[in-house]
């Protein structure tokens, strides 16, 4: 990780459940988000979301526009950026940055489908091929 990303902000389970919404759907209103979460679980109250949307406004995950006197949040980083750190910092501190064990941890379970090990290979050959 470059030390340009060090300093981002890693977003909680909570945080995140909304990053999925926008991501989803595009810039939205709290009022929507608060939906579609409740779609999920259904014990979501407004003003939680309205909170933690705030909070993730001062933190500087999502920022807000004002239109027509609606306030709609937009989520700063893509959510391949997003993935890419927090993918990052679980390695580094779950598998002291090693990609193989991370991989042969999750291989290892015996679920993977014979579709998922071809692509698997594929991407191996793939960077293989390109170093």
């Amino acid at each position: 990780m470059d030390q340009s990303n060090k300093s981002l902000i890693t977003p909680t389970a909570s945080e995140l459940e909304i990053l999925q919404v926008l991501w989803q759907h595009g810039s939205q209103t709290v009022r929507f988000v608060n939906d579609e979460l409740n779609k999920i679980r259904n014990d979501v109250g407004y003003t939680t979301t309205l909170k933690i949307m705030q909070n993730m406004l001062d933190k500087g995950i999502l920022k807000r526009e004002i239109i027509d006197r609606s306030h709609i949040y937009s989520p700063v980083m893509p959510e391949s950026m997003t993935q890419k750190q927090l993918l990052e910092e679980f390695l580094d501190s779950t598998y002291r940055g090693s990609a193989a064990s991370l991989v042969i941890q999750a291989l290892g379970h015996g679920k993977t489908t014979r579709e998922e090990l071809e692509k698997i290979k594929t991407l191996i050959q793939n960077i293989e091929n390109n170093k």
